[in-house]
């Protein structure tokens, strides 16, 4: 077994990481809310920007502790700067180009990211589960896009959210604030597997060594194409894609792959 490499401890900051046999676990540590702060959104920005080069790191899984996986911005932060001369402008403008960055950077990640969810998910927060590649919740996880409930539209959480669910469905948590269910994410096409909460950690540790175990090069090709070709027209789609096939099948790992499948053994990755 392979040993583990990092450890941060709770204290030392709001975000915990523990890397093992190619998995990279985040976890919010800030309970009871795990509000994204600007000082949470910074950790894990940080945290992801350290992994994208890592080439030691195959798969990021991100959790949370405690009862609620990520009650969104941190309300009484943004009211605070209220008494700003500006009345709040600049710093509102800093904590949402700051969320921006980091749900982009989770999905033009080179490393596939899974979501753990545990607990409620709300406005960013569930925006956090939307921008991820994957997400497995425990049957005890909500999901709500609340902001129209205090006179703020939950307009940055949509742009994840219209990408994951039919736009009827977006609208749906988007204009009524409700909280739905983990079978009705599932249902939505929010999450992709409902778990007892005992399994939730070993379910996704199966998934995240499942996808580790495929060559890191064509992991991240895959994933780039496939965001890429969900913004095109199906003509450019399927241009862009037949191009995307013929780099990979000049890739040393594909050659690797299909030799390895053809003479029925293992194959050995190389990321290249």
């Amino acid at each position: 077994m392979a040993e583990v490499l990092a450890i941060k401890p709770v204290p030392e900051g709001p975000v915990v990481s523990v890397f093992k046999d190619g998995v990279l676990r985040l976890a919010l540590a800030n309970p009871p809310a795990n509000a994204l702060s600007l000082a949470v959104m910074a950790a894990l920005q940080a945290e992801f920007d350290r992994a994208r080069d890592d080439t030691a790191v195959r798969v990021i899984i991100l959790g949370a502790s405690g009862k609620v996986f990520c009650a969104g911005h941190d309300l009484k932060e943004m009211t605070a700067h209220r008494a700003d001369a500006d009345r709040g402008r600049a710093f509102f403008e800093q904590t949402m180009a700051a969320c921006s960055q980091l749900m982009q950077t989770i999905v033009r990640h080179p490393k596939p990211v899974i979501a753990e969810v545990d607990g409620l998910a709300t406005a960013a927060g569930c925006q956090l589960v939307a921008s991820c590649d994957l997400a497995i919740a425990s049957n005890e996880a909500t999901f709500c896009t609340p902001g129209v409930n205090i006179g703020l539209f939950c307009s940055t959480p949509m742009v994840a959210l219209s990408r994951n669910v039919s736009r009827k469905q977006a609208m749906e948590m988007l204009l009524t604030g409700e909280t739905i269910d983990a079978t009705t994410a599932r249902e939505f096409g929010l999450v992709n597997r409902v778990v007892p909460p005992e399994y939730l950690t070993q379910i996704v540790s199966k998934y995240a060594q499942t996808i580790a175990s495929k060559s890191p090069l064509t992991l991240k090709i895959g994933k780039e194409a496939f965001y890429a070709q969900a913004e095109m027209g199906l003509a450019e789609a399927y241009e862009y894609a037949a191009r995307v096939m013929v780099e990979n099948m000049l890739a040393r790992d594909a050659e690797e792959g299909i030799g390895a499948f053809i003479e029925k053994r293992k194959p050995e990755w190389k990321g290249e």
